[in-house]
């Protein structure tokens, strides 16, 4: 287990062929390794959609349980060469169980993260590939979508540059900080509520200017998929907007407990 954070009681680690599971049994129960495979997901009509990107996500439904699959593939060059395999050191450096005990404690720390359930990693040799599943948010759709769309309100792109500001002050880079990595959905009042998603090679640092370059990022995710839209689906006001939001959640630091989570704990290892 990790030696840079602990985990509840509820996280249970398991060897499984040729790997080893990670997963919270509060929220899965007594989970099996099958959970992660696709085929037999499809054989006993398990999977209800999935979504494409750089790798593919598949949306799971357990009785009333609805999950995220997602398996870990390389962007770039390195997808040719070595498509889904990754060069194992440790256990604890694997990325699926990186990202899953990252995003456990921005959970418990209270931040708008989905709630990890299971991770997996099988080796062969000197190499492995990996899967991570966390919970399905209800009723959302990813800021990208959103903009597709149509124009979206100020008090959105406030709620999402707030939320941003939110995971900056407490020192989480997001290594992909991208519109399709950002869900809104609708808070109670019918406000614009916000998470962060896919948290793969992110990590806590210090104050510095990785997070300026995280809001680049997004402003050129923005741009490219606005790229050809008609001009009012996101405009320079509508940044403005979200850096005004970005200012403003400074002063905002404290954030309600969320309902499912069972403690909150600080961020720091």
């Amino acid at each position: 287990m990790s030696a840079k954070w602990p985990l509840g009681s509820e996280v249970k680690h398991r060897q499984v062929a040729d790997g080893t599971m990670l997963y919270d049994a509060s929220r899965a129960g007594n989970l099996q390794a099958d959970i992660f495979d696709l085929a037999q997901l499809r054989q006993r009509g398990l999977i209800e959609a999935e979504a494409r990107g750089r790798g593919t996500a598949w949306f799971i439904r357990m009785d009333s349980r609805r999950w995220v699959l997602r398996h870990y593939r390389r962007g770039g060059l390195m997808a040719r060469i070595s498509g889904d395999r990754y060069r194992f050191r440790s256990e604890d450096e694997t990325r699926p169980f990186t990202e899953w005990q990252l995003t456990y404690h921005l959970y418990r720390a209270g931040l708008p993260v989905p709630a990890p359930v299971a991770a997996r990693y099988v080796r062969r040799g000197d190499t492995y590939s990996g899967d991570i599943i966390t919970e399905r948010l209800p009723d959302t759709r990813t800021l990208a979508q959103a903009v597709q769309e149509g124009p979206q309100s100020l008090l959105a792109w406030i709620s999402v540059g707030r939320c941003l500001r939110l995971f900056h002050d407490r020192g989480v880079c997001h290594a992909d900080l991208n519109a399709r990595n950002i869900l809104l959905g609708t808070a109670p009042g019918l406000s614009t509520a916000v998470w962060l998603i896919d948290f793969d090679r992110g990590g806590l640092r210090k104050p510095g200017w990785w997070s300026d370059a995280n809001l680049v990022r997004l402003r050129r995710s923005l741009e490219k998929i606005s790229w050809g839209l008609p001009p009012e689906h996101f405009s320079e006001a509508d940044w403005h907007g979200l850096l005004d939001g970005y200012q403003q959640g400074h002063a905002q630091r404290t954030l309600p407990r969320p309902v499912t989570s069972p403690q909150t704990t600080p961020l720091e290892p």
